[in-house]
């Protein structure tokens, strides 16, 4: 009988355990939810498609919010992809971005329009005429306008909208994979095989003609033995800010959530300690943890839905600049291998743009520049030397030979180090 009564306890021991689990994994979703919706009161820079995507894909909403920021995106991102195309920039990235957005929101992509020329043309007809201008450079140059992960987004982008993709567009994705192009410097890319999946396994639930059906079956199987590959002991796919849309793409491919349950956890573990507090990473996890994928936009409806989160006011943290100086050493490779070295002392805890802004200030040999983008500012010139996306260069970043995987807004100096800045072609 008292063997009866223990056993009845441990199970309900537990049980009970077991509920608590799932309960904290819901508060840690919500908390999650709650700092991307704060992000959006953030007047400053374009409003982040990603971060929307987000929001509107998870079970719980603050929907007022969610509809300024919607405001802000057909305002302020639809003049920004405006000028973009005005100056005959490659916008497929952010143009699929936006529809995907768009269509998360229940609002019709095909009634945006934009000016092209002399001609009025749908957000939708833009997106197919951007994807055939990837196709085509592709043909001739043997790489897309942009780079495979833009193009994968323009293929999912296209398919959940309903839209049937060319078929050679697809193609090109499909033999991209056989051909292992999805690199990044030296390294594969975990986030392009995890885009190019969502994309070709959307295309296969569309039904949508392509040259071969058993090749796309063939690129399916690749992509996510791929990505079972990249995993690592601690669950992560990659790195910490691949596996959100690794776990995203393994789920839209048919794994088992169970499969999952590391890289879910390794998400978790990273929340808790900080390391995911720049939205557009948050923004790729959410849905991950709530066992969705984007392909969940194509059959999002947006009724009654929840409009629980209400964000309680915060007491704004007050940091006082660190007492502990570390000197570092900034080394910077042109792209005509010439390398200069610049010594600096930061507090510790600078970020990365703080130490160059320092050093800037302090050595009239050293000059950089930045430009925005979803993750944050990345470094666009060093010494007067610009590296662009159109000559398909770079600053790569590294920290004791050891490539940064983050950006110089978010990158945090914690011990002395030797920072190398190098214009890399990819």
């Amino acid at each position: 009988m008292l063997s009866l009564l223990l056993i009845t306890l441990l199970l309900a021991f537990a049980s009970g355990k077991q509920c608590e689990t799932e309960e904290s994994h819901d508060e840690l979703i919500l908390s999650l939810s709650k700092n991307l919706l704060r992000s959006l009161e953030t007047p400053e820079g374009t409003p982040n498609p990603s971060v929307h995507l987000a929001l509107r894909l998870s079970n719980s909403h603050n929907q007022a919010k969610e509809l300024i920021h919607l405001n802000r995106l057909k305002n302020d991102l639809h003049n920004d992809i405006q000028s973009s195309l005005s100056n005959s920039q490659p916008v497929t990235g952010i143009l699929a971005l936006y529809t995907l957005a768009l269509k998360s929101s229940c609002y019709d992509p095909s009634t945006v329009t934009f000016t092209v020329g002399e001609n009025t043309v749908s957000l939708l007809t833009q997106l197919k005429t951007e994807m055939e201008l990837e196709k085509e450079h592709i043909s001739f140059s043997r790489r897309p306008l942009t780079n495979y992960y833009q193009h994968s987004l323009g293929v999912l982008a296209l398919c959940v909208s309903g839209v049937r993709v060319n078929n050679h567009v697809t193609h090109k994705l499909i033999r991209a994979v056989e051909h292992e192009l999805f690199r990044h410097g030296d390294s594969e890319s975990v986030d392009t095989y995890a885009m190019a999946g969502m994309a070709l396994q959307c295309v296969k639930d569309y039904g949508s003609h392509v040259h071969n059906t058993v090749e796309l079956g063939t690129a399916l199987c690749t992509i996510k033995q791929k990505l079972l590959d990249f995993r690592r002991p601690d669950g992560h796919i990659g790195n910490e800010f691949s596996t959100g849309l690794a776990v995203q793409a393994l789920l839209a491919l048919g794994s088992p959530v169970e499969s999952c349950d590391a890289s879910m956890e390794a998400m978790r573990t990273g929340i808790r300690s900080g390391t995911y507090h720049n939205p557009m990473a948050s923004s790729q996890i959410l849905p991950a943890l709530q066992q969705k994928s984007y392909l969940a936009v194509k059959n999002k409806d947006c009724l009654n839905e929840d409009d629980s989160i209400v964000l309680e006011p915060i007491e704004p943290v007050v940091t006082q600049p660190s007492q502990t100086e570390l000197p570092l050493t900034v080394e910077v490779v042109m792209s005509s291998m010439a390398t200069a070295r610049y010594p600096v002392v930061v507090p510790m805890d600078s970020t990365l743009l703080e130490t160059l802004q320092i050093l800037q200030k302090q050595n009239l040999g050293f000059t950089f520049e930045t430009e925005t983008s979803l993750w944050g500012p990345s470094v666009s010139a060093v010494n007067g030397e610009q590296a662009r996306q159109s000559d398909r260069r770079y600053w790569h970043l590294s920290a004791d030979g050891t490539a940064l995987i983050e950006g110089v807004g978010d990158y945090r100096i914690k011990r002395t180090q030797a920072i190398k800045i190098e214009n890399t072609a990819y």
